[in-house]
C-alpha cells in the first residue's frame, strides 16, 4: 500500500515523480492576505468545511424528512411502504448519479460537475414540496437524488486529490466529525418544522440548505484535479476503468463491505421512525432526540478513529472491529424485538441502536480510505463505486424493514444483522485483512 505518511497540502498525491502544480483550492482574497503558514491552514479548513457541507447533504436530505414520515402517510393517502419509497427513490438516485458524475469529475474536473449537480439539487428538492400524490413524490426524490451524487462522490474524489495513507484515513474522519452534525440536527429542525407547519415546510427548508451550499462551493472550492491527471476517454474508457477496479479483489471487499455496513444503517434509518413513534409511542421530537444522541455516538466514535486509532492501530484491526460490534449489536436487537427477553421497552432498544450507530464510526471512513488507497489513478470512478455500491443496497434494504408492516421491529433487526454478517463476510473472504506482499499493493 502506499506510505501511509505521504501527502500534499493543497495538492494531489505525488507517485514517483515530483507532483504537478495544482491550481490553488481556494484562493485568499488580497484584503484578507496572511502569512504563508497561516493562509495555507485558512485554506485547509475552508476546503474541509465545505467537503464537511457536502457529505452532510445526504443524512438532511434523508434526516430531516424522516420525523415527517408518518403525517406523509396520512396527508397523500399513502400506506407506510409506498411513503417509504420516497427514500428508496432518493438513494437509488444518489447511487445511480454518483456511476455518471464520478468518471465524469475524472475527465472535466471536480468543479464544474459538482455546480451542475448542485444547481439540479436544489431545483428539484423545490419540486418535491409541491409534489400532490406519493407517487410524484417518489419521482422528484429520484432526480433529488440523482443531482445530490455530485456533493458526495466529488466530495471523496476531492479528499483523495488532496491526501493519502494514514492522512486520508484521519481526514475521513474529520468530514466524519462535520457531516455528523448533519443527522444529529436534521430530525430535530424536521420535528421542530412540523411544530409550526407541514411536512413540505421541510422541503422548503432543504431548498434554502441547498442553496447556500452551492454558493459556497462556487465561492471557495477550487479545482483539485489538475488537466495533465484528467481522462480524456469517453463512456467506454470509464467503464473499462471500473471493470478494472471491480476485477481488484480486494478493492471490491472493501467496497461490498462497506456497502453493506451502510445498508445495515439505512436500515434503521428507514424503520425508526415507525418503530419509534408508531411501535413505542414517541413523539416526533422524542424520535428526534433519540436520533441525534445516535448519531452523537457515531461522531465521537469516528473522533476516536481518527484522533487516537489512525497511525497506532492498523486500520484494517480497526474496521474489523466496528464490523464485529455492528453485528453483536444487530444480534441483540433481534432478540430483543423477537420476544426472546420478553416484554422491552424503547430504552433497551435504543440502547442498542446506539451502540451500531456508534460504531459506523469505525466502519464506514476506514472502508473509504482503505478502497481508496489502492486507486491513485481514477479517484473519480472508484468514489463513484463505493457511493453506488453503499446506496443501492440501502436501497434494497429500505422496504425490506416495512414488510410486516408497521407494527413490528423484527424485519430491521433482521436485515441488520444479515447485512452486518455479509459485510464481515466480505471483509474476511475478499480483503483477508492479514494478507502482506503483493496482494498489498496498489491496483
Amino acid at each position: 500500500m502506499p506510505d501511509s505518511g505521504q501527502k500534499t497540502t493543497r495538492g494531489h498525491i505525488s507517485d514517483s515523480a515530483p507532483a504537478a502544480p495544482v491550481t490553488p483550492v481556494a484562493p485568499i482574497p488580497p484584503a484578507t492576505a496572511l502569512p504563508p503558514v497561516a493562509a495555507a491552514r485558512r485554506v485547509g479548513l475552508l476546503v474541509t468545511l465545505v467537503l464537511g457541507g457536502l457529505s452532510a447533504l445526504p443524512p438532511l436530505s434523508m434526516d430531516m424528512y424522516l420525523p415527517a414520515l408518518p403525517e406523509v402517510t396520512g396527508a397523500l393517502h399513502a400506506p407506510a411502504a409506498t411513503v417509504q419509497l420516497t427514500l428508496t427513490a432518493c438513494l437509488a438516485g444518489m447511487a445511480l448519479g454518483q456511476l455518471v458524475v464520478g468518471p465524469m469529475s475524472d475527465k472535466w474536473g471536480r468543479r464544474r460537475p459538482l455546480l451542475v449537480g448542485m444547481v439540479v439539487y436544489v431545483l428539484a428538492t423545490a419540486v418535491c414540496a409541491l409534489a400532490p400524490t406519493a407517487e410524484l413524490l417518489i419521482g422528484f426524490r429520484l432526480l433529488q437524488g440523482l443531482a445530490g451524487a455530485a456533493g458526495i462522490v466529488i466530495a471523496r474524489a476531492v479528499v483523495r486529490d488532496l491526501y493519502d495513507g494514514v492522512e486520508m484515513a484521519r481526514f475521513f474522519s474529520t468530514l466524519m466529525l462535520i457531516s455528523g452534525v448533519a443527522p444529529v440536527i436534521a430530525p430535530v429542525i424536521g420535528g421542530q418544522i412540523l411544530r409550526v407547519t407541514d411536512w413540505r415546510g421541510v422541503f422548503h427548508v432543504l431548498t434554502v440548505i441547498g442553496l447556500l451550499l452551492t454558493l459556497v462551493v462556487w465561492r471557495f472550492l477550487g479545482e483539485t484535479l489538475p488537466p495533465e491527471r484528467r481522462h480524456e476517454g469517453g463512456v467506454g474508457d470509464a467503464l473499462r476503468t471500473m471493470r478494472g477496479l471491480l476485477a481488484d479483489r480486494v478493492f471490491t471487499g472493501y467496497m461490498l463491505a462497506g456497502g453493506l455496513a451502510f445498508a445495515a444503517l439505512f436500515a434503521y434509518i428507514a424503520a425508526s421512525p415507525f418503530v419509534v413513534q408508531e411501535l413505542y409511542g414517541a413523539s416526533p421530537q422524542t424520535f428526534s432526540l433519540l436520533f441525534g444522541l445516535n448519531s452523537v455516538g457515531l461522531v465521537i466514535v469516528g473522533q476516536i478513529n481518527g484522533k487516537l486509532l489512525v497511525g497506532r492501530v492498523s486500520l484494517d484491526k480497526v474496521l474489523g472491529w466496528g464490523i464485529g460490534i455492528i453485528l453483536l449489536s444487530s444480534l441483540a436487537l433481534l432478540l430483543m424485538t423477537s420476544g426472546v427477553f420478553g416484554e422491552v421497552g424503547l430504552a433497551p432498544v435504543a440502547a442498542g441502536l446506539f451502540v451500531l450507530m456508534s460504531a459506523m464510526g469505525l466502519a464506514l471512513p476506514n472502508t473509504n480510505a482503505q478502497a481508496l488507497m489502492r486507486t491513485r489513478h481514477a479517484a473519480g470512478s472508484a468514489s463513484a463505486l463505493l457511493g453506488t455500491s453503499s446506496f443501492l443496497v440501502g436501497a434494497v434494504a429500505s422496504p425490506l424493514v416495512g414488510i410486516a408492516g408497521e407494527h413490528t421491529a423484527v424485519p430491521m433487526a433482521v436485515v441488520q444483522l444479515t447485512c452486518a454478517a455479509l459485510s464481515l463476510a466480505c471483509f474476511l473472504g475478499l480483503c483477508r485483512p492479514w494478507r502482506t506482499g503483493k496482494e498489498a499493493t496498489d491496483v
